[in-house]
């Protein structure tokens, strides 16, 4: 069980870093006055960390990326990682932090439960339950009430 409150606060300290990171971006947009260059620059400062990393580490091994027997599309995560960047870049000083990451949280939550549900991109099936569909619509009424007020 205190593995598990481990995972939680470890989860929670993930979400907290999402709009310091975007806020920070943001600014930099702003100062550079183009928010794609940011994005371009936020990846380029994390690729330069992980490589130093993994050469630090010693977990450096560039016989993992030849090709397997692997789907393509496991090779296009960090591709969807610079929409998200850049998109919430843009989207941040015209939304707020508040609406911009209200709205990015009930799409996440929409399209994890199909995830889960059918097991796409490989992902273990855990069938939507009654309680995850509340859930999903009291996450939907938050944003409605934050867009509001």
């Amino acid at each position: 069980m205190q593995s598990r409150i481990l995972l939680i606060v470890a989860a929670l300290s993930l979400g907290a870093i999402l709009p310091m990171q975007a806020a920070i971006n943001s600014r930099l947009a702003k100062s550079i006055n183009n928010p794609v260059y940011a994005a371009f620059i936020s990846f380029a400062v994390g690729t330069v960390a992980l490589f130093a990393y993994l050469m630090i580490t010693r977990q450096l091994n560039l016989q993992a990326l030849q090709p397997k027997q692997n789907p393509w599309w496991i090779w296009i995560g960090g591709l969807l990682g610079t929409f998200f960047v850049a998109g919430i870049v843009m989207l941040l000083p015209r939304l707020g932090v508040v609406l911009a990451f209200s709205l990015v949280i009930a799409g996440q939550m929409i399209f994890s439960i199909l995830f889960d549900q059918f097991g796409w991109l490989g992902v273990a099936v855990r069938e939507i339950s009654p309680g995850k569909i509340v859930g999903v619509i009291l996450l939907i009424a938050g944003v409605v009430l934050i867009r509001r007020f």
